[in-house]
């Protein structure tokens, strides 16, 4: 019963750090530079749960069956967002599911070896989820008249934007968060899976 109250408590977490992660179109002119920590942040969340849901059950599969929990209650919270007046499209978050489905072929693939999940596995996600989360940006409703349309008074004064930050955060946004993404996501992965021993 704990692990499965477990499961369901990451998975909540999760979709809560990823409602907030979207916020990121709000910010016009840092959008570039917070698609890097917001990729990373999500990225993490993604594995660390993954990975425990996967070595608890022992099926492959169940990484991609905990992204889709993720989805359907980002769905739901985002959807009251939207019936609120908040921007909100329906593409923004099944861009996990690809990734999970990297974490589930590495574990079937390798014959559920952990280790092989820890390195494998949170190298293909930490890679793979920011150029799923660029197909988000892009599919999304136009950034500058989201912000115009829908204006953040409460945007505290250190986030205001001073200038536009576009092609100043080496250059690439999508290979600094699939190069950091890689490499923390091993270090979650690990822990995602230690989680399954305690």
């Amino acid at each position: 019963c704990t692990h499965y109250l477990f499961i369901v408590v990451v998975a909540v977490n999760s979709t809560l750090l990823t409602i907030n992660a979207g916020d990121y179109i709000f910010y016009t002119d840092w959008a570039w530079t917070s698609f890097v920590v917001f990729s990373i942040s999500q990225t993490l969340m993604l594995t660390v749960g993954a990975c425990y849901y996967l070595t608890f059950t022992g099926v492959p599969g169940t990484a991609t069956y905990y992204a889709l929990i993720m989805t359907v209650y980002t769905w739901i919270a985002k959807g009251a967002w939207f019936a609120l007046g908040y921007p909100y499209d329906f593409i923004v978050t099944p861009v996990w599911l690809p990734s999970a489905m990297l974490l589930d072929l590495a574990y079937w693939a390798t014959k559920k070896n952990k280790h092989s999940l820890i390195l494998f596995g949170g190298v293909l996600v930490g890679m793979s989820l920011p150029l799923f989360n660029m197909v988000n940006l892009i599919t999304v409703a136009d950034p500058l008249e989201t912000a115009f349309k829908y204006p953040r008074p409460t945007l505290p004064p250190y986030m205001t934007p001073i200038e536009p930050q576009v092609g100043k955060f080496y250059n690439s946004h999508v290979a600094l968060g699939a190069g950091a993404g890689a490499v923390l996501a091993c270090t979650f992965a690990a822990l995602g899976c230690k989680l399954t021993t305690w």
